[in-house]
């Protein structure tokens, strides 16, 4: 393997990103859409249930198989395919004639999605240069800010032209498939073709095994708040006399203070290190989860700015740790961190809601707010690395 170059390569970072984009942003598509996907196919909520709950196992599956591969045979498939399955079969989604061609269609585009996940965030630090936290928090911004574009963008398409229309947003996706295909490199091979899956794993975690663990673990805590809280935060709001509208928007605000939080993380972890920038995020996001909870009338929406800032801060932090202490199974710990811990997070939420039921929103995330403290005994184990 060529030494690491100390500059970032802008293009290859871009790319990278796009990638990124492009994925979620279709990826988006799917849960705004579940009431139109109701109202035409005669839809339950089990059903709805169903589909959802199916979309998130694929990504909490496919996404460390395919790290594992990824890491193992030096080639852009799972790039481009993965990408060209999501483009394509996530807008073949608005002429499903029935239940089981819509979740065929949206399953095999969930798929797509967590095949070129892991690819795409392992070859990050090897275009970053010295500035793996900053360029790793870009590529992050660019999923992040796909899940706030994607929902805006389909539901005005599909109000204006219906759902049948939707096809018609494949054309973006198969531009800039066309784009990436002479924009990026080959992914660069470890060398480990010739390992099975536990030598694999010796071979790229090896000593770094249990602190790759620890920062996992933290990693799927901030994932079970952060989705806890924006999945039920809208439900929460409305209960208490807030609009849909009102609810909506403390939504993007929640999600784009994180975008900009996450890359001031990154640029900050490259001169201070990611373990301070950690126990910051994590001891402050107590109180402004809980600042979010009970401010009165407008000020709720500073609230969301706050929360989501802390929140989603070290989304992007987790996954350059672990890049550094096992290089050499980049794709591997990218999705461990990033599909692994997001799809457990994610596993809970029906928990989340039961619990909801029982008691109520307000009080499950009362409790909620304070599990980012219980992750400080574990960060104060984290190692520190270097770029």
């Amino acid at each position: 393997m060529e030494k690491k170059p100390l500059s970032m390569n802008i293009k290859v970072i871009f790319a990278l990103t796009l990638v990124h984009f492009t994925g979620d942003f279709y990826s988006a598509f799917t849960a705004p859409l579940f009431p139109v996907f109701m109202e035409k196919l005669n839809l339950s909520l089990a059903q709805i249930g169903f589909i959802a709950g199916l979309n998130r196992f694929l990504a909490f599956i496919v996404q460390p198989t395919v790290g594992y591969l990824a890491d193992r045979y030096q080639n852009r498939a799972f790039i481009m395919g993965g990408l060209f399955l999501t483009v394509c079969f996530i807008p073949l989604s608005g002429v499903a004639p029935s239940f089981w061609p819509l979740l065929a269609f949206i399953c095999i585009g969930s798929v797509g999605s967590s095949m070129f996940h892991p690819s795409v965030a392992g070859m990050v630090p090897l275009y970053a240069g010295r500035q793996t936290g900053l360029a790793m928090s870009i590529f992050n911004t660019g999923g992040t800010l796909a899940f706030g574009v994607g929902p805006l963008v389909v539901t005005w398409l599909v109000a204006t032209w219906g759902l049948e229309a939707l096809p018609m947003a494949m054309l973006f996706g198969l531009a800039v498939l066309g784009y990436v295909f002479f924009a990026l490199p080959q992914p660069e091979s470890e060398g480990l073709r010739h390992l099975g899956f536990f030598g694999t794993l010796k071979e790229t975690l090896g000593p770094a095994f249990k602190p790759i663990v620890l920062i996992w673990l933290v990693m799927v805590l901030r994932a079970v708040v952060g989705q806890s809280f924006l999945t039920f935060m809208p439900v929460f709001y409305v209960q208490k006399g807030y609009s849909l509208v009102a609810a909506g928007i403390m939504f993007s605000l929640f999600t784009i203070a994180g975008t900009l939080s996450g890359i001031i993380s990154g640029y900050l972890s490259d001169r201070i290190g990611h373990k301070s920038i950690f126990m910051v995020t994590h001891f402050c996001m107590t109180p402004a989860l809980l600042l979010l909870l009970y401010l009165p009338g407008n000020w709720v929406y500073g609230g969301a700015l706050l929360a989501g800032c802390f929140v989603l801060a070290t989304m992007p932090l987790g996954v350059t740790m672990a890049q550094a202490l096992a290089p050499k199974g980049r794709a591997m710990v990218s999705s461990l961190m990033m599909g692994l811990a997001y799809g457990l997070g994610g596993a809970l939420s029906p928990l989340v809601g039961k619990l909801a039921d029982l008691y109520s929103i307000e009080q499950v995330l009362f409790v909620i707010a304070f599990m980012p403290l219980l992750t400080l005994g574990l960060i104060i184990f984290f190692p520190r690395v270097e770029n």
